[in-house]
């Protein structure tokens, strides 16, 4: 895939969002996303868990802790350019994906409590995954695959050490080394 996008977690918590934040990672990874940053609170067990996970099936994903979200969301829109704010209160993704599209390099934002306000003004373009409340790690998902169209099926991961062969009927993992 020639576009690359990286995700920003925000106001990720520990206690509360453990299991949220890791499944947008791998969510993020499976999908084609180049890496995510999160902020909130660091989490040294969830960055190492995302990095076994990237070291046993492979790829290039990489994750990184950001201390403030906003100095970074300016700094990547002066450097590299566009930002997807996913929200309920956005733009229909179906009225907007061929635009986004048209961006090689994209920063996709996902909420966890309250979105603040600063991120809906940054933001190139807020886009709503329907107009009801859902999880952000089905909207990263839908989001994902509408962009990409499909490709993630295809994607190859190199360095994995371990590789799933697609089946019918149960189970098939080998190990490649």
């Amino acid at each position: 895939m020639s576009r690359k996008v990286w995700i920003l977690r925000l106001t990720h918590r520990v206690e509360r969002d453990k299991r949220v934040t890791t499944h947008l990672a791998l969510v993020a990874r499976a999908f084609g996303a180049q890496g995510m940053y999160y902020s909130g609170d660091q989490d040294m067990s969830l960055e190492d868990k995302i990095r076994g996970v990237v070291e046993r099936w492979g790829g290039k994903f990489s994750i990184e802790y950001v201390d403030n979200p906003v100095q970074f969301t300016r700094k990547w829109i002066l450097e590299k350019g566009q930002v997807v704010h996913l929200t309920m209160y956005g733009i229909p993704l179906p009225d907007v994906i061929d635009d986004i599209r048209r961006h090689d390099k994209i920063l996709v934002i996902v909420g966890s409590e309250k979105v603040d306000s600063i991120f809906f003004d940054l933001a190139t373009y807020n886009v709503s995954i329907t107009t009801q409340p859902h999880s952000e790690i089905a909207a990263l998902a839908v989001f994902l695959d509408y962009y990409h169209q499909g490709a993630e099926f295809k994607l190859d991961f190199p360095g994995a050490k371990y590789k799933v062969i697609p089946m019918e009927k149960g189970k098939k993992v080998v190990k490649l080394r």
